[in-house]
């Protein structure tokens, strides 16, 4: 038989994929771009996980976590992540690392210099977030910044894998 569920299921899943990154993926970029980690991204997120329950078939209780990985798309909080980081590492000349500041050989020296400052405003802006996102990947993905055409599938990868809802779910995460 031509038309077997399978068949017809992984056809069907890659259309709702190809949709999804045609409408949802583009709009969810720039409000990332525009509005960056506000406040209204708990609505965004809600309408993502939405739109991935209609996309898989499943009920409305079910967690999204494992739809997300399974059908490779990012939560709107990795994909905030994810275009930081991207944004860090394609202006890596306006920062500074731990071992320009200093001569000292530690652990921490590939680490971006963070700047000491008071202002909420300046912490939650991209630079000083952009930093510390950066200085908390694990060390095989930090190494690969100076290729971006490796670092960004290899990012990529590593929060799908781990499909973080927050950023700080990302700050929390150990990688023991």
């Amino acid at each position: 038989m031509l038309c077997n569920q399978g068949y017809y299921t992984s056809h069907v899943r890659r259309y709702f994929k190809m949709i999804y990154h045609s409408y949802v993926h583009l709009i969810i970029t720039y409000s990332i771009v525009l509005g960056g980690n506000s406040p209204h991204n708990t609505d965004i997120f809600k309408i993502q996980k939405q739109i991935i329950h209609i996309m898989t078939k499943s009920r409305s209780r079910d967690s999204c976590r494992q739809l997300f990985k399974r059908m490779e798309i990012l939560p709107l909080q990795s994909q905030y992540i994810f275009s930081v980081l991207l944004i860090v590492v394609k202006n890596k000349d306006l920062y500074s690392t731990n071992q320009e500041i200093h001569n000292i050989n530690t652990r921490s020296n590939i680490n971006l210099h963070l700047p000491v400052c008071n202002l909420t405003l300046f912490q939650k802006g991209a630079y000083f977030s952009g930093i510390k996102l950066f200085n908390h990947l694990p060390l095989r993905i930090k190494s690969l910044s100076n290729e971006i055409k490796l670092f960004k599938p290899a990012l990529k990868r590593f929060l799908n894998t781990h499909s973080f809802y927050s950023v700080d779910d990302y700050l929390e995460h150990s990688y023991s």
